[in-house]
């Protein structure tokens, strides 16, 4: 969940000026199994999208639209770790679905990248898995989209990280167990039932900062401020400031890029603020998928009512520190 800085870690403004994100994970997953096969098959099995792949252990994989991630997973280990083909059954599943802004695709390739890790006994620590997801899905694939999934998925917790153009530095948060409560009751999960194609935005963002668009600009140095101001609040405890600072990053965000918001997303946002929170935003590169506010006191019920005229459902979750996890049975 990208609370702050959203945006700012995708090239080239985070080469250029410096990205800044502040983000927490939740307790939705991505889960991937590796079952070794001594039959000379591949089988790609994704179960939330009832999809299967089945095809004899290659050195290389053909990329296409059909399980493009795992392939291209695949691909990446056996060209820069084992040199041989391999044969075994990944069988994937995704607690989100696609394309709703909460990371689900890069949470993914560090599952999928840290099941390969545990089988292969693969040499790779927290920043090497994270930086390898981000070459995967960027590099390899050409899927737009900035760094800070995968690093957020690797690491699990509240991060304060920072981008620049050869490095990233993942600073962990010690917030109170009693404001992350806080905060997970009254910072409302709502998923529009609708999904975006985030590589479109994420575009149209980078073009702009290329272009030298200055309300492009301005807009993602703010959001780099509002990173900080939502670090300051969560440590110090101040929860009430959260909804205004949400609705300040809110306010700039829209300026990136056309495709962030609609006449749908903001008649959701108008709503729930007329009912009680006092600020919120769009989760991921926008356009769909979850959006999240925050509702202090108790006005979390009349805004979850509120809202619900749209048809979209409010997701139970709670904060989390825990990452990536790997074991072999």
């Amino acid at each position: 969940m990208g609370l702050a800085g959203g945006g700012t870690d995708v090239a080239p403004y985070s080469e250029i000026y410096g990205g800044t994100i502040l983000n927490a994970t939740i307790t939705m997953y991505a889960f991937a199994t590796i079952e070794p096969r001594s039959d000379g098959k591949i089988i790609l099995n994704s179960v939330d999208k009832n999809e299967v792949y089945e095809l004899p252990a290659l050195k290389i994989m053909e990329v296409d639209d059909k399980l493009q991630l795992h392939k291209g997973i695949y691909n990446h280990i056996v060209r820069d770790y084992v040199g041989k083909p391999l044969s075994f059954e990944l069988s994937t599943f995704v607690d989100a679905p696609p394309g709703s802004g909460l990371g689900t695709s890069s949470t993914l390739v560090v599952a999928i990248l840290g099941a390969f890790a545990e089988w292969l006994r693969l040499p790779l620590g927290e920043y090497d898995l994270a930086r390898l997801a981000y070459e995967i899905e960027r590099i390899d694939l050409g899927m737009a989209g900035g760094k800070q999934d995968q690093y957020a998925a690797t690491f699990g917790g509240v991060n304060f990280m920072e981008f620049n153009q050869d490095k990233v530095i993942v600073n962990p948060l010690r917030i109170h167990q009693k404001y992350l409560d806080e905060l997970a009751h009254n910072l409302i999960l709502y998923h529009t039932e609708t999904s975006r194609l985030s590589s479109i935005i994420i575009e149209r963002q980078s073009k702009n900062v290329a272009d030298k668009n200055e309300k492009t600009i301005e807009a993602m140095h703010k959001l780099k401020e509002q990173a900080v101001m939502m670090k300051e609040a969560l440590l110090t405890g101040d929860l009430d400031r959260i909804g205004e600072i949400l609705d300040f990053g809110w306010q700039y965000k829209k300026n990136m890029a056309k495709g962030i918001t609609n006449p749908f997303i903001d008649d959701i946002y108008e709503t729930a603020i007329k009912n009680g929170a006092t600020g919120g935003k769009i989760s991921g590169a926008g356009g769909g998928g979850f959006m999240f506010f925050y509702c202090p006191k108790n006005t979390r019920t009349k805004v979850i009512k509120s809202l619900s005229k749209f048809g979209g459902q409010t997701k139970r979750y709670e904060f989390t520190n825990k990452g990536l996890s790997t074991w072999t049975i």
